[in-house]
């Protein structure tokens, strides 16, 4: 593993004596350390304020403006920044002896536009092939837009840069999320990104404060070790809204105020119009797991989903469950195609949270969402145990399915808005705001927003 300090000193060291306008870090080769060869370079980031075509960073900045290979994890030092501009693919090698991960320290911005995300991808498109973005006790900021992340989830080894750092296992005892936050006092936004195909969690949260709005979450986990899309434990603060969970293997949400003490919070969120396809169907090791579980005393405002075929739906265990005199969990909207997907999620169901406030499907097929354009499997096995279409697990994800309602959809009234995000004027990043675009055009907000509910349930998807 190679911290990033060194080779960031090395390029916008050299890059300084002809100039700033030269100024950028080309990252074409991240691990050359031919020109400076040691680690005691006290300056993590630039000397200089850093120029490129697109904006200007401030000093002490490492960006990365054309796409990279990684062949050994990368480190970002406490206090400093990297900055990943929009069109950048970097691309983690999966034949390595241990796994690629990106341990951020410092902070993170990840900068992609619709047209031109940012992407953390592997050589061999195959989940398990690199561990993720972890990031440290003293992250401060971390900024995901417009990113995709895929095929990560690799088990780490005791030479990992998360292990290392003791960050999220103190044991090797499988792998490790797409992206995992754990500062209680830091905070992160992950909007209109896009995680895909990877073998563990999705997303795990033990701490921050956080804004979760216009992502799509697919293919989550594996059958043997399950896999949640959006795991939440205590010391955080979210809002969660308008994203789209397809096909999680154990949980679209695992919401949880575990690991809480005198000195971590209780976990506080909104999670409202979200859309839950296909969700919960496999956990053959110990069958744990629904579509959406709730236990240890979370309490969250879980409003105006829309849950489609996934299994069990809301669920808690018996003697850990919510708090349920300071939760709020009604109105949700719950359809099942089939006689198994009503059995489990009618009144009475073991470990089921039941409210008469729901909308939910009495008999196979009643209240369809119709969605304009999905897929599903036709031997769909809402029990399925395995990873298998042909025993009835679902379709991998297509992107060229569309969840929008169409027009008569019983979900589009009926959702409640008498509630606000918990961060009602947003949450502000600073090494955002203090990044100088060239162009108006190229100008990136440095707030992050949750929308504001809507009574349709589910997500407004494009």
């Amino acid at each position: 593993m190679k911290k990033i300090n060194s080779i960031a000193c090395m390029l916008f060291m050299a890059a300084a004596a002809v100039g700033l306008a030269s100024c950028e870090n080309d990252n074409i080769n991240p691990y050359d350390y031919t020109n400076n060869p040691t680690d005691s370079v006290p300056n993590h980031g630039s000397t200089n304020v850093v120029k490129t075509q697109l904006a200007e960073y401030p000093v002490g900045s490492i960006v990365w403006t054309r796409d990279t290979t990684l062949s050994e994890s990368v480190e970002i030092p406490v206090g400093t920044s990297l900055y990943i501009e929009p069109g950048v693919t970097v691309t983690c090698k999966a034949d390595v002896q241990v796994p690629i991960e990106i341990v951020v320290l410092g902070n993170l911005y990840c900068m992609g536009t619709a047209e031109r995300p940012v992407v953390f991808t592997a050589d061999n498109q195959k989940p398990a092939a690199w561990g993720g973005i972890i990031c440290g006790y003293n992250a401060q900021e971390v900024v995901l837009s417009h990113a995709e992340v895929a095929y990560a989830g690799a088990t780490p080894t005791e030479s990992s840069a998360s292990f290392q750092n003791k960050l999220f296992k103190t044991t090797i005892d499988g792998g490790v999320p797409a992206f995992h936050f754990c500062n209680v006092n830091g905070r992160f936004a992950m909007a209109n990104c896009f995680f895909h195909d990877n073998y563990n969690d999705q997303t795990y949260f033990t701490g921050g404060n956080g804004v979760i709005v216009n992502n799509i979450f697919a293919d989550s986990g594996n059958a043997a070790d399950g896999g949640e899309a959006i795991n939440v434990k205590a010391g955080c603060k979210l809002d969660v809204a308008n994203n789209l969970i397809y096909n999680a293997c154990t949980n679209a949400f695992k919401l949880s105020n575990a690991g809480n003490s005198e000195t971590i919070p209780l976990t506080e969120m909104t999670v409202y119009n979200n859309t839950i396809v296909d969700c919960g169907w496999r956990r053959s090791k110990n069958k744990k797991g629904g579509s959406v579980w709730v236990e240890k005393a979370a309490k969250p405002i879980f409003v105006n989903n829309l849950i489609c075929d996934s299994r069990f739906g809301l669920k808690q265990p018996k003697q850990d469950g919510a708090d349920l005199e300071h939760s709020r969990l009604t109105p949700n909207y719950y359809f099942a195609s089939t006689e198994a997907g009503v059995e489990q999620m009618a009144y009475g169901t073991s470990l089921g949270l039941w409210f008469a406030t729901d909308r939910r499907s009495a008999e196979p097929g009643q209240l369809n969402p119709l969605f304009e354009r999905f897929g599903q499997n036709p031997l769909m096995d809402i029990n399925c145990e395995d990873d298998r279409t042909d025993h009835g697990a679902p379709l991998p994800f297509n992107t060229a399915w569309s969840f929008k309602l169409q027009k008569g959809s019983p979900a589009l009234t009926g959702g409640v808005t008498d509630f606000s995000p918990l961060f009602t004027n947003g949450l502000a990043f600073f090494g955002m705001k203090k990044v100088m675009f060239a162009q108006p055009s190229d100008d990136q907000s440095y707030y992050f927003v949750a929308p504001l509910p809507t009574t349709r349930f589910g997500a407004i998807l494009q």
